[in-house]
Parts: structure tokens; sequence; C-alpha cells
């Protein structure tokens, strides 16, 4: 689907409340019953050289550009080349702060104080070419 915080592709989260929330939300939008799958991972593959990654440690300046690009890329056509990329979820409450940063509304400086105040930072991963899907263990 376009449009999502780091482009079109496969995202998973470590946090089960937050997936569990995110299908119960889906089937609110397109109908069904919510499904959690689970997977393995071997996360070592995010600091070598197999696969071409992005981490974003914490809320950034850099994370809420990436967002924001990925955000408005309505094309079939990825802004970026990585295979995965581990990072913040702009949930809700954090897009508001993005769209007043990009809009002039607010600073960089006041954007990343008010992201120290939101509480619940939730992390996802992001599994965007086939290569990086294949060493995901279906559980």
């Amino acid at each position: 689907m376009r449009g999502k915080d780091f482009g079109q592709g496969f995202y998973l989260s470590a946090d089960q409340r937050q997936a569990e929330e995110m299908a119960t939300f889906k089937t609110l939008q397109f109908g069904g019953c919510p499904i959690v799958n689970a997977f393995e991972f071997d996360e070592t593959l995010l600091s070598n050289s197999l696969l071409n990654t992005k981490i974003f440690d914490d809320y950034s300046l850099e994370w809420a550009e990436f967002i924001f690009a990925n955000r408005n890329n309505m094309t079939d056509i990825p802004i970026h080349e990585y295979d995965i990329v581990y990072g913040p979820i702009a949930d809700d409450r954090v897009g508001v702060q993005i769209r007043n940063l990009i809009e002039g509304n607010i600073t960089i400086d006041v954007f990343l104080e008010r992201l120290k105040y939101i509480k619940g930072i939730t992390f996802q991963y992001y599994f965007g070419t086939q290569r990086a899907i294949n060493y995901l263990k279906r559980l």
C-alpha cells in the first residue's frame, strides 16, 4: 500500500499489543477478521553487509523527513533502496508534529522537544524487498 511510513513493504512489530490493535483497526477499515502472524528474524542482519538497512534509533529530523517523503510518495517507485528499515512508528500524534514541522508552523527544535514528551514509542520493521523477506521465518 502506498503512503506508508517507510514505503510499500511488509511491516512487523515486536509489540504484540500494537500488532493486535493494528489488525483490529485494519479490519474496521476493510472488513474481515483480525489475524496476527508471528515471525522470527535474526536481528544481527540489521548490522551486517548482507542487506541494505537503515536504522532510526529514535525520533529525529532525518527520521521525520524520511517518513514524510514516504507518506507523500503515491507512486510505485520507492524513494529509497533499503531492504530493511527499523525505526519508530509515526502514529497520529507524531504525524501531527511532522505536518507542523513541514508546514513551517514549528521549528526543528520545537519538533524534537515535543517528540520527547510523546509516550509509548513503538518501533517497526519494514521489509521492502523479497531478499529481506526471505530471511523471515514464520512461526
